[in-house]
């Protein structure tokens, strides 16, 4: 089948569905790629890099709808290429069927098929297609990098001859894919970073990365914020009333702060309040991740960035993965390009649309003719937590029973084994001569005192026991070299191996404590 990739119409949107890497690999899975000329310029990548991978570049959008079978496109089509969808066509793309269900209706009346990129369900096994996902790494990293453009101060803090700078505070609501992308930006850039998300469990994630996770003191905490799907769930109203309350006690100390609050297909919880802004320092700045739907901040503007009359600058702006085209395209694609692996299962060029298939169904919003949004829930649901069992405590005199039996089994498997060495030693001693029996017996003994010994060092002390391992192995070297010279070929080979052995040991043994004296001297 042939997949088409048309040249974005939104305006400002420089990304691209296709690119020449995952066009390679499409044609991999048997399908031939046809892409309208200049759709991938904006992100870096021009029509001659497309005809090198082997991808028929078309003059129009008209073109290209008609001639493709499957349509991979970033933004959700408009009018016109809605128009231009047909029957049993397949289009790939954000779509948002919640706020464009006229335009789903209108595919599935078509017998066209939509795949929604922002409805692959949250499993284990879509997490390459998860664009989503993909998106919101780099519009949280993108978000750091225009709080610094618009903060009139180093994110690090620094001490020079004209004066001591203080480190940036740095505030990150919700600790998702995009706010965990903010908050590992901000961290390495040297602010002090605060995170806060309804979910408890995510805590040590944000503390792993350098940041003081903001914690409430309200006890429905964890129950409120979990949900399932791998994003967070509406709070109740008291514990929006204490999330509010804390915000209003950070804000005058925060000198960015980066909102990402945002459950799919609704619209954005309002969490920075106006009185929150004008507790602002001036020359503070607020990125909202969630303008898009109708912002976190009371007084974000969409696509836009205004400056407050107390010198807060509020960033509005929706497109962050475009202002990094090239990275998004190339992410994006991917995922494009693991969906319709998932579809080519026969890498044959022909499309299963299996809508037994989790991730298949979750995404597709329109098929045969027929609206199928919303999906049912994933077959594969995540492993509730079993509740623990109670351990009940034992009594002193089951401790007591327990502690008898195992010394009685550890006392039978060592007279065993003492057993078992003794019928060896006399068989030994049989066959030997006298000689030989007296080294031997000695060679046992120190066998054993030496591992006694050696088993029972603390790590603390491993480093000056390789000193003294030293010595013995140069005392077996010394013994070694004196035997080296017999007429016997048997003992020169043991006293060969046994010097280097021994040598082994010693080398190894002087690395080793050189290299860990080493990490207690000043560079």
């Amino acid at each position: 089948m042939k997949i088409g990739t048309p040249k974005e119409t939104y305006e400002g949107e420089n990304r691209v569905a296709m690119t020449p890497a995952s066009a390679r690999d499409l044609q991999k899975l048997g399908h031939e790629c046809v892409i309208e000329t200049k759709a991938g310029l904006a992100a870096g990548f021009a029509d001659a890099d497309y005809e090198a991978a082997g991808v028929e570049v078309v003059k129009t959008a008209a073109a290209l709808w008609k001639a493709a079978d499957i349509v991979a496109k970033v933004r959700v089509p408009n009018e016109t290429e809605m128009k231009r969808l047909r029957a049993n066509q397949t289009l790939i793309s954000f779509f948002s069927p919640v706020a464009d269900e006229d335009k789903m209706q209108a595919a599935a009346k078509k017998g066209a098929t939509v795949i929604a990129m922002e409805m692959i369900p949250r499993i284990s096994r879509a997490q390459k297609m998860d664009a989503l996902s993909s998106m919101a790494n780099i519009a949280g990293y993108r978000a750091v990098i225009e709080a610094g453009n618009n903060f009139g101060r180093f994110f690090t803090g620094q001490i020079t001859a004209a004066g001591k700078v203080p480190p940036a505070k740095v505030l990150v609501v919700g600790a998702g894919v995009a706010g965990l992308a903010a908050i590992g930006t901000s961290t390495s850039l040297g602010a002090i970073t605060y995170a806060f998300d309804v979910r408890p469990e995510v805590a040590e994630q944000v503390e792993s990365m350098g940041a003081e996770f903001v914690y409430l003191d309200f006890e429905e905490e964890q129950a409120d914020g979990a949900s399932s799907g791998g994003y967070a769930s509406v709070s109740s109203p008291e514990f929006r009333e204490a999330q509010l309350a804390k915000f209003r006690e950070l804000a005058p100390e925060m000198d960015i702060v980066i909102t990402t609050a945002l459950i799919p297909n609704r619209e954005a919880p309002e969490l920075w309040t106006e009185d929150m802004v004008k507790a602002m320092k001036p020359g503070s700045v607020v990125v909202d991740l969630a303008a898009e739907k109708g912002g976190n901040c009371k007084l974000t503007v969409k696509d836009e960035k205004i400056v407050t009359d107390n010198g807060v600058t509020i960033i509005g702006y929706t497109d962050f993965p475009s202002r990094m085209a090239t990275q998004a395209s190339t992410l994006y694609a991917t995922n494009i390009r693991h969906l319709l692996t998932d579809l080519t299962p026969e890498k044959d060029g022909v499309i299963d649309h299996d809508m037994d298939d989790d991730v298949i169904r979750g995404a597709t919003i329109a098929h045969a003719k027929e609206v199928t949004f919303p999906p049912p829930p994933p077959k594969v649901q995540a492993i509730a937590a079993q509740p623990k069992a109670a351990v009940k405590e034992p009594t002193p005199e089951e401790i007591r029973a327990n502690e008898v039996a195992a010394f009685k089994a550890q006392t039978k498997q060592q007279v065993t084994l003492l057993g078992i060495g003794a019928a060896l030693l006399l068989l030994i001693g049989l066959i030997a001569p006298a000689s030989f029996m007296q080294h031997f017996i000695v060679f046992i003994l120190s066998v054993f005192i030496g591992f006694q010994v050696i088993w029972g060092v603390a790590h603390s002390l491993h480093t000056p026991l390789m000193a003294v391992t030293n010595a013995i192995s140069s005392i077996i070297i010394l013994g070694a070299l004196i035997q080296i010279g017999s007429t016997g070929w048997l003992i020169t080979i043991l006293a060969a191996l046994g010097i280097f052995m021994a040598s082994i040991n010693i080398f190894g043994g002087f690395l080793v404590t050189r290299r860990m004296l080493a990490m207690f001297q000043k560079s």
